[in-house]
């Protein structure tokens, strides 16, 4: 049977799948990834996780894997297949994609962890048949991927989406990014934590005790809730004035909230809105295997620039230039 490898990279772990050619989840497996042993112990742990994948996959259908997909954090430079920066996995520079090929043998596509997830959200999950989107999963931080006709737009740089620093604001509260009153700081899941845990005086509260507070009717909440039901809801406009998207998709931790998030936030950007058109705002369908899909997706489409290649040089005639294996679709 066809199949790729999808991996998505997290910060504590990842979560792999064999991938076959009508985007089913063939065989899904998790591990570790060893942080605390430090970059090179991740990086290792990777090309050993993607090696077993190759080989369950040779075992089970009796082929080997076409190709492979991979979701990272932090910047990533997709052209080329390097992995710039992840803080929370402490690597620099790293030729991930040159890496995983040396391993596997097979061609590999290399992709950030939100736009990868966004991918998927948009051909298969919540924004299917949207010609545009915009995917947030509001988390540890808040990014976005931004989809058009069925693919992601990585910006001139591969930092396209960056919404979670947004300044909302203005001379609030500072931000890793050393800017203040960013959205990521009011409106992500652990500025909610954050925020209900001062709030509460429990010091372990967090978002989700938080959201259920509020279908209580605790006051205390409440008011923390619409702080972050406020805060997101200028940032959203703010993309709406500048991306016109037909479909905003909110996923991550704090969207588990389910409608506790939704009809207050839909009833906040509405309120907003004035010249711009109002886009529906749903919640994402994918959950976490939106990571996994969309690597599933990156290297299927990877094989397919390929061919393409691969017949228009064929068409040109034998002198022709065949893209290398660098060529790839970018998210």
């Amino acid at each position: 049977m066809r199949h790729v490898i999808a991996l998505d990279v997290g910060g504590t772990g990842m979560k792999a799948a064999l991938v076959g050619a009508d985007g089913a989840l063939l065989h899904e497996a998790r591990r570790r990834t060893g942080r605390e042993r430090g970059a090179d112990a991740v990086i290792e742990s990777i090309l050993d996780f993607a090696a077993e994948l190759r080989a369950y996959g040779e075992q089970k259908y009796g082929q080997r894997a076409e190709a492979a997909g991979v979701a990272v954090p932090g910047i990533v430079d997709t052209e080329r297949g390097i992995a710039l920066f992840a803080a929370n996995l402490g690597w620099e520079n790293v030729p991930l994609r040159d890496l995983l090929h040396e391993r596997l043998g097979i061609p590999v596509a290399l992709g950030h962890d939100v736009r990868t997830g966004g991918l998927a959200e948009g051909r298969i999950g919540a924004g299917q048949g949207a010609d545009r989107f915009l995917f947030l999963p509001l988390g540890t931080g808040i990014a976005g991927a931004i989809g058009i006709d069925g693919v992601i737009e990585p910006g001139a740089h591969g930092s396209a989406g960056e919404i979670g620093h947004i300044v909302v604001r203005p001379g609030g509260t500072p931000c890793g990014c050393r800017q203040r009153g960013c959205l990521e700081r009011y409106a992500s899941a652990s500025a909610v934590t954050e925020a209900w845990a001062e709030a509460s005086g429990d010091p372990d509260a967090d978002a989700a005790d938080c959201a259920k507070a509020v279908e209580s009717g605790d006051p205390r909440a409440v008011a923390v809730w619409q702080h972050a039901i406020d805060a997101l809801a200028d940032g959203l406009v703010t993309a709406v004035t500048l991306l016109d998207p037909r479909t905003l998709i909110i996923g991550g931790g704090l969207a588990e909230a389910g409608e506790t998030l939704f009809t207050p936030l839909r009833a906040a950007v509405e309120e907003r809105i004035t010249f711009q058109s109002l886009p529906a705002i749903v919640p994402a369908a994918l959950g976490d295997t939106a990571g996994r899909l969309g690597a599933g997706l990156l290297a299927w489409d990877l094989l397919e620039a390929e061919a393409e290649a691969e017949a228009e040089a064929g068409a040109d005639g034998p002198d022709a230039h065949v893209p290398t294996q660098s060529t790839e679709v970018t998210a």
